[in-house]
């Protein structure tokens, strides 16, 4: 009876130690690189990606150049993401890392939004932002949020819902940091009312409780 209770605390001890890395967003890697390309060229297919064959790889692999340069804020939410990635920075690939310029216009917002494969850590370069995230059902759908000046940091959990939006009367900028290559994006607002299909409204009406008329308005506006 000891030994199989001892047994029984090894295993759930093992799955401990193990259960981080199986819900990890990106594998580690095994190698030194493993720069992605779209087209098999004597490599193997890691992550999404064809591994570049290493004798051809250089330095310009791991290289973007201008995320000095402001991202165009004349639109609907007035901000502007900067994205950099393994589909615009192959050498990425397999580190499980990635980044973001984010700039907003004078009241311009990043709007709520998730992130189904990343943390995001944001530091402010520039402006004063209100930042926060919410969450999840079980938790009671808190707000945790921030008003962040120049140097200030804050974490958006993997998954959660978050924003960004600019209190000053002048441009922000921030910059932010996710652990994934290739984190992905979900826009509350364009993926509720602006889906392909569409929603049917009633749906949306019941869930939202608000008049169908409304939420068909709504759609013709995303």
């Amino acid at each position: 009876m000891a030994m199989k209770s001892l047994t029984y605390f090894a295993v759930l001890y093992l799955l401990a130690l193990t259960l981080p890395l199986a819900i990890a967003s990106d594998p580690s890697p095994l190698q030194d690189f493993c720069v992605g390309v779209n087209t098999p060229a004597n490599g193997v297919f890691v992550n999404g990606k064809f591994c570049k064959d290493p004798m051809t790889v250089s330095a310009d692999d791991f290289y973007f150049p201008g995320l000095n340069i402001a991202g165009n804020v004349n639109n609907a939410v007035g901000s502007n993401v900067t994205t950099v990635n393994v589909n615009n920075l192959g050498g990425l690939n397999t580190f499980g890392i990635s980044l973001v310029r984010i700039d907003y216009a004078p009241n311009g917002q990043n709007p709520p939004h998730t992130h189904p494969r990343a943390t995001e850590i944001l530091v402010v370069q520039q402006g004063t932002l209100l930042v926060g995230f919410v969450s999840s059902n079980q938790d009671g759908n808190r707000l945790f949020a921030k008003t962040l000046k120049v140097g200030d940091v804050f974490v958006f959990p993997e998954g959660l819902i978050h924003f960004q939006f600019n209190l000053g009367h002048t441009p922000a900028v921030a910059i932010a940091a996710l652990s994934s290559q290739n984190a992905g994006v979900i826009t509350i607002a364009n993926t509720v009312f602006g889906s392909n299909p569409r929603i049917d409204p009633n749906v949306l009406a019941r869930a939202f409780q608000m008049d169908p008329n409304v939420v068909r308005d709504l759609q013709n506006r995303f």
